[in-house]
Formats: structure tokens, sequence, C-alpha cells
């Protein structure tokens, strides 16, 4: 039987109060969704000022992350590649901006922002999820990078 790591509270709470601090440095009113490796929502948070319709938006990039265990930028560059069928796959929201979370080669969960430009939205999600590469370097405001961290993975 194979075993992976799974998303705890306090590893939740972390990777929001990283992706919020990432948000707020940057001045940036997003929503923040968190979910499991099933897309079921853990976390969300909407900071002043990001519209109500973020909430959506955010939850949903989180989802297909999760679900298509790849960010959700990938499904947008197929479609804009012209690969239009995927439009009709079961996923919402096709937008940058959801990043799975990968430990030890498994997807646990995912990070959803929406509120911004969507490369600043995966930018925020993957700050958040930094939190979790290295115990060592999870203090606030730092961003340490995933080994073999690159566009496809990072968001």
């Amino acid at each position: 039987m194979k075993q992976k790591p799974v998303l705890e509270r306090d590893d939740v709470a972390r990777v929001l109060e990283h992706a919020r601090t990432e948000a707020r440095a940057n001045a940036w009113a997003v929503t923040i969704a968190i979910v499991d490796d099933g897309g079921h929502l853990l976390a969300l948070e909407r900071l002043d000022g990001a519209a109500p319709v973020s909430t959506a938006i955010a939850t949903e990039k989180a989802r297909t992350a999760a679900l298509g265990r790849r960010p959700s930028a990938a499904y947008e560059e197929m479609i804009n590649g012209g690969r239009t069928s995927f439009l009709s796959a079961p996923l919402t929201a096709m937008l940058e901006g959801g990043v799975p979370i990968v430990i030890d080669g498994q997807v646990i969960g995912a990070v959803g922002v929406s509120g911004v430009k969507s490369n600043q939205d995966a930018q925020i999600a993957v700050a958040g999820i930094a939190c979790l590469a290295s115990p060592a370097s999870s203090a606030i405001g730092e961003r340490p990078t995933f080994p073999g961290q690159n566009r496809t993975n990072a968001g």
C-alpha cells in the first residue's frame, strides 16, 4: 500500500499566511483558496478590496490544479495553443493562478488565487506553497525554491 503526506490544519494556516504576506507586500487585493487533493475547500480568505467574484474563481483555480495534478496555467496554454477540446473538460477555471501542492512527488492539494493579473495570482500561490518546501526556510516573507522548480510545476 502506498502512503502519501496530507495537508494538516497547521500546514494550511502556514500556506495561507505566506500567500497573504506575498499579496500584501505587493498591495494586491486577492482571494486565496486552499483545497485538498480531491479539490475540497480547506481555507478561503478574501483580502480587503478583492472583488466578490474572486472567491469563486480562486476556489475553482485551486480545484482545477488539484484535480488535474498540474498548474491551471497548463490548461490555459493548451487551449490558447489550439486544443480547444479542453473547454469541455469538467474544470471551470482553466486560467493561470492555480498551483498544485506537491510533496514527495504526490499532489496533496492546491492553492488558487484570483484578483490581479494571472501571473501575479500564481506568484502569490507559489509563495504560499514555498513554506512547505523546507521547514528551515519557512519564515514569513522568505520564498525558498523547490528542487527542480520550473514554469510547468511552479505555476
